[in-house]
C-alpha cells in the first residue's frame, strides 16, 4: 500500500487510479447483493415488528373478555350523595336497598382536666402509664429525661400505642390532648397509672392521666369526644361498624358514609359497559386485519404485493382466528348461544373485517348470560350444586370430567376439656383468654366480667369479642363459638384444610370454662381424583398439577361433606381465552414471530460476517494487484531505460557510419 503513490511511473498507465477502479468493479457485484440482502432483512424485521405490535394490541381487550366477571358488570348508584356505595362485579348482582345511618364512627378524644403553667418545664411525675386501644397493650416509662408535658407527649407518640397526642395552649396554661388512631368503640382508650409515689389514685402526679373509658367523671382525661360505632340499616336490618366504611355487608357492595341520613341504592348489570368492551376486541381485531392488509395483500391494479404476502407465519395468523372466531364453541353445541354470530358478531367475507351489533348483543347478553359468559370467557359448568369451578390451567382441554371426593375438607376446632359450668361468674381472675388461629394471629380476649352468666351469656360475650377482634379482622379469618352436646366450648376456625387449627395458649383460672392450654385438632384438605386422575387439595379446592391429561391445571372447590361421586363439571373455553392463547403463541418467548425475527437477526449477523470477509478480500485483491502493478511498472521501467540505453548506443553509432560511408 505504501508504494501504490508510486504506481504508472514506469509505464504511465498502471496508476493507483486503475487500481481503484480495478478494485471497485470487483467489489460491486458482493456490494449490491449483500446490501440488497441487508434491505429486505431490515424490511422483514420491521413488517414483523408492525405484525407484533397489532397482534399484541388484540391480547388487552381478549384477556378482559376471557375473565367472567368482566361480562357482568354491574353499576350502583345512591341517591344521597353523602351515603356512597362501591361495587364488585365479581360478587354482586341485581338489586335495590333502602339505607338509613344513624350514626358515625367517631375516633375517641381525651385532654386532661389539669393545666400545667408549662409545656417543657413544669414536671408531670414519674413512673408508667399502660394504655390499651382495642386488643393492644403499650407501657411507656416517665424519668427525669421525659418528666414534661411535652416528654409525656412525645414518648406516647414514639410508643404507637394505637393513641396519638399533642399539646395545646390554651392561653392560660397547657393541657395534653389524646385521640385514638382508629375510629370505633373497640378502639376505646383505657390509661392505667404506676405512680412512682405508689399511690396511683391520689390524682398526683401520673395518677393524674389514668382513665378508664365510661368513667368519665373524676378520672385525669375529659372525654370530649367519645368512641362510636357507625350504625346503619339496610332494610330495616342493623348493621354495625367500627368505621364509616361498610365493606362487603352486602355481596360486591361497599358503603362510605359521611353523614347520618338514607338512601335508596340500585344495583343494576351494566350491559353497555361490556358491549363496550366487545367493541373494543372488534377494534383492535380490525386494525390487525388492515395491518395484515398493508403488509400481505396484494393490489391489484398497482400489481404490487406487500412484503409479507405469501408468508406462511401470517397465513398461519388468519386460519387459527378464522377458526377461533367463526367456529362453534366446544361444549356450547346445544345451547342457546354457540358462535359469535349468534351475539351480532359477524365476518366481512370481503375484508375479513369484523361487524358488530351492539343491539344484538346486548339483547342476548341480557336474555342468555351465562351462554354469552361462556362464548367468551372460560366457564366450569357443574352438575353438583355444592362443586364450584375456580379456574384452569394453561393446559386445561375443553372437555366433561368426572368429579370423585375421597375426603371432604374439614376445619381446625377445639373442644374445652369439661362442661361449662351451670353459671359462672367472670372476675378479674378469670376474665383473660389468648388464641392462637390458624398458626399465625394470636389473639388476646378479656372477657365482660360478671355474675351468674350461663354458657350461652359466655358463648354470646365470646363469638362478640372474636367479630370485633382488629387482629383476627386483619389477617381476614374467622372464629365460631358454641357449645357441643355436652355444653363444652367448642372454637371452631373459618379457615378450611390442614393449615386450619385453634389453640388455647394461655387462660386464667379456666376450671368455670371447662378451658385449658390445649390445641385443637387441624383441619383436613379435600381428595379425591379429577377425570380418574388423583388431584390434589388445598382446603376445599381440589386441583390436577401439569401433566395430568387433558384436565390439566383445573380447579374446582368442594363444598359440604358429601363424598363419592360429586357429578362432572363441564370446562368450555370461550373465544377471549382461545384467542389470548393463539396470541402468546405468536409473540410470546418461543412463538412464530419470535422465532422468524430471531432468524432474520442470524441473517443480518451472517450478513455482517460476509461483509467483513469481502472486505479481508478486496484489500487482498488490492494488495495483490499493486503487487502484480508494481512488478510490471518495474519491468517496464527496465525495458525503458534498456530501450533508452540502446536508442543512445545505435545514436553514438550514427555520426561514425555516416563519416565511414563517405
Amino acid at each position: 500500500m505504501a508504494g501504490i503513490s508510486s504506481l504508472g511511473i514506469g509505464s504511465g498507465v498502471l496508476t493507483s487510479d486503475l487500481v481503484d477502479q480495478l478494485v471497485a468493479a470487483e467489489r460491486k457485484p458482493a456490494d449490491i447483493r449483500l446490501t440488497q440482502k441487508t434491505e429486505r432483512a431490515e424490511a422483514m424485521l420491521s413488517a414483523y415488528g408492525r405484525l407484533r405490535s397489532a397482534i399484541t394490541e388484540l391480547r388487552l381487550p381478549m384477556r378482559q373478555l376471557s375473565a367472567a366477571d368482566n361480562l357482568k358488570v354491574f353499576s350502583a348508584s345512591s341517591s344521597n350523595e353523602n351515603i356512597g356505595v362501591s361495587v364488585d362485579s365479581a360478587t354482586a348482582s341485581r338489586g335495590t336497598y333502602s339505607l338509613d345511618v344513624t350514626s358515625l364512627a367517631a375516633a375517641q378524644a381525651l385532654a386532661s382536666r389539669d393545666v400545667f403553667a408549662d409545656r417543657d418545664t413544669a414536671p408531670v411525675g414519674e413512673g408508667s402509664l399502660t394504655f390499651s386501644v382495642g386488643d393492644k397493650t403499650t407501657t411507656i416509662t416517665i424519668d427525669s429525661s421525659n418528666n414534661s408535658l411535652q416528654g409525656l407527649a412525645n414518648a406516647i407518640n414514639d410508643s404507637d400505642a394505637g393513641v396519638s397526642a399533642g399539646v395545646i395552649d390554651t392561653g392560660s396554661g397547657f393541657q395534653l390532648v389524646l385521640s385514638a388512631d382508629e375510629t370505633g368503640t373497640a378502639n376505646a382508650v383505657s390509661i392505667t397509672a404506676n405512680d412512682s409515689d405508689n399511690n396511683n389514685e391520689d390524682g398526683a402526679g401520673l395518677s393524674r392521666f389514668a382513665f378508664n373509658a365510661g368513667m368519665n367523671t373524676g378520672a385525669g382525661f375529659e372525654e370530649t369526644i367519645a368512641a362510636s360505632d357507625a350504625v346503619m340499616k339496610i332494610n330495616g336490618i342493623e348493621v354495625i361498624r367500627a368505621t364509616n366504611n361498610f365493606e362487603n355487608v352486602i355481596d360486591g357492595l361497599s358503603f362510605d358514609i359521611k353523614e347520618v341520613g338514607t338512601s335508596s341504592v340500585k344495583v343494576t348489570q351494566d350491559f353497555a359497559a361490556v358491549a363496550d368492551r366487545v367493541q373494543g376486541f372488534v377494534d383492535k381485531y380490525n386494525a390487525l386485519q388492515s395491518t395484515i392488509s398493508g403488509l400481505a395483500g396484494y393490489n391489484a391494479e398497482t400489481e404490487v404485493a406487500g412484503l409479507l404476502n405469501g408468508d406462511g407465519t401470517v397465513r398461519a395468523l388468519q386460519s387459527q382466528m378464522r377458526q377461533i372466531l367463526t367456529g362453534v364453541i366446544p361444549g356450547l353445541e346445544n345451547a342457546s348461544v354457540r358462535s359469535l354470530a349468534d351475539v351480532g358478531i359477524s365476518t366481512d367475507p370481503k375484508t375479513g373485517a369484523l361487524e358488530f351489533d351492539r343491539e344484538e348483543f346486548e339483547a342476548q347478553l341480557k336474555s342468555n348470560p351465562d351462554d354469552v359468559t361462556a362464548l367468551f370467557a372460560e366457564q366450569g359448568r357443574t352438575t353438583d350444586a355444592q362443586v364450584e369451578f375456580v379456574r384452569s390451567g394453561s393446559d386445561t382441554q375443553p372437555g366433561k370430567y368426572d368429579i370423585n371426593v375421597t375426603q371432604a375438607a374439614t376445619r381446625g376446632e377445639l373442644v374445652g376439656g369439661s362442661a361449662v359450668a351451670g353459671t359462672v361468674t367472670i372476675d378479674s381472675s378469670n376474665d383473660e383468654l389468648s388464641l392462637e388461629i390458624n398458626g399465625a394471629t394470636t389473639i388476646n380476649l378479656q372477657l365482660t366480667q360478671g355474675s351468674n352468666l350461663s354458657a350461652q351469656d359466655l358463648v354470646a360475650d365470646i363469638q362478640a369479642q372474636l367479630d370485633s377482634n382488629a387482629a383476627l379482622r386483619a389477617s381476614g379469618d374467622s372464629v365460631q363459638v358454641g357449645l357441643d352436646s355436652n355444653n363444652r366450648l367448642t372454637f371452631t376456625s373459618g379457615k378450611y384444610g390442614s393449615e386450619s387449627s385453634v389453640s388455647i395458649t394461655s387462660v386464667e383460672d379456666g376450671a368455670q370454662l371447662g378451658l385449658a392450654v390445649a390445641e385443637g385438632v387441624a383441619g383436613q384438605d379435600v381428595a379425591g381424583t379429577i377425570n380418574g386422575r388423583v388431584a390434589k387439595g388445598d382446603g376445599q379446592v381440589l386441583y390436577l398439577g401439569s401433566d395430568a391429561g387433558p384436565a390439566s391445571g383445573l380447579q374446582v372447590r368442594v363444598l359440604g361433606d358429601q363424598v363419592g361421586a360429586r357429578g362432572s363439571i363441564n370446562f368450555v373455553q370461550g373465544v377471549g381465552k382461545s384467542m389470548v392463547d393463539l396470541v402468546n403463541g405468536f409473540v410470546g418467548a418461543d412463538g412464530k414471530l419470535e422465532s422468524r425475527t430471531a432468524s432474520l437477526n442470524r441473517e443480518l449477523e451472517n450478513i455482517q460476517e460476509s461483509q467483513i470477509k469481502l472486505e479481508e478480500r478486496i484489500e487482498a485483491y488490492r494488495n495483490r494487484l499493486v503487487k502484480q502493478f508494481t512488478a510490471a511498472d518495474s519491468l517496464i521501467a527496465q525495458l525503458n531505460s534498456t530501450r533508452d540505453y540502446v536508442s543512445q548506443q545505435l545514436a553514438a553509432l550514427a555520426p561514425q557510419n555516416n563519416r565511414n560511408s563517405n
